[in-house]
């Protein structure tokens, strides 16, 4: 007799604002996911392990958008919810590893440079990179503004003690902590104030590479 094999209830995805797209991948999505055999016993292995699975069979293609190598021409949050929500059912790991990747890039998909954009996305989308969010410190993690990590621009000094516009360098001084993908992660999207008069609204994305 052959094991029953466990699947999620799909009953929410005849609400209206699901299409047949979502549909198919809750469809498709727990066959693979019952396939799939990680040992996670060690986390940081197994997250690796669930970065290149879902990326070799085409999930991670979700994370962003298609001419990037993507699934869709768009991030469609819904899709990633059903994604999300069906990973779950099956392994928290799982659902972690493909999170962290979205997360990790999605300040890249949003605003990054085309020549930046091109360097990582299609990375990710193959699990070939595993991305990291670094936003949270000692003492700011919801309150944004209150964060201390600082990004200097280095360049020559010129007449009148201003720095050369031109100079692409920048300097990062501060402390982040509970860094999902900390330590494991081949590049990190770290958050620092550039303006800090300016709060909130002074902040910028850098993208760090692993042992930058």
């Amino acid at each position: 007799m052959q094991p029953t094999l466990l699947r999620p209830s799909v009953a929410h995805l005849a609400l209206p604002f699901f299409d047949d797209a979502h549909r198919r991948i809750a469809a498709a999505l727990p066959d693979w996911a019952n396939a799939q055999a990680v040992d996670e016993s060690d986390d940081r292995a197994a997250c690796r392990d669930w970065v290149r699975r879902l990326g070799q069979g085409g999930w991670l293609r979700y994370c962003v958008a298609a001419k990037h190598g993507g699934a869709l021409d768009q991030l469609d949050s819904r899709a990633l919810v059903v994604l999300r929500e069906t990973l779950a059912f099956y392994s928290p790991l799982a659902d972690f590893a493909f999170a962290m990747q979205g997360l990790g890039s999605g300040a890249i998909s949003l605003a990054g440079t085309p020549s930046q954009q091109s360097a990582y996305l299609p990375a990710v989308a193959r699990g070939d990179k595993i991305a990291a969010f670094a936003l949270s410190e000692p003492d700011a993690g919801s309150d944004v503004a209150a964060m201390k990590t600082e990004a200097t621009r280095q360049g020559k000094t010129q007449a009148g003690g201003l720095k050369d516009s031109e100079s692409k360098a920048w300097r990062l001084s501060g402390t982040k902590t509970w860094i999902s993908n900390g330590g494991l992660a081949d590049f990190y999207c770290v958050f620092a104030k550039t303006e800090p008069q300016a709060g909130s609204r002074g902040i910028t994305a850098f993208i760090v590479d692993r042992g930058a």
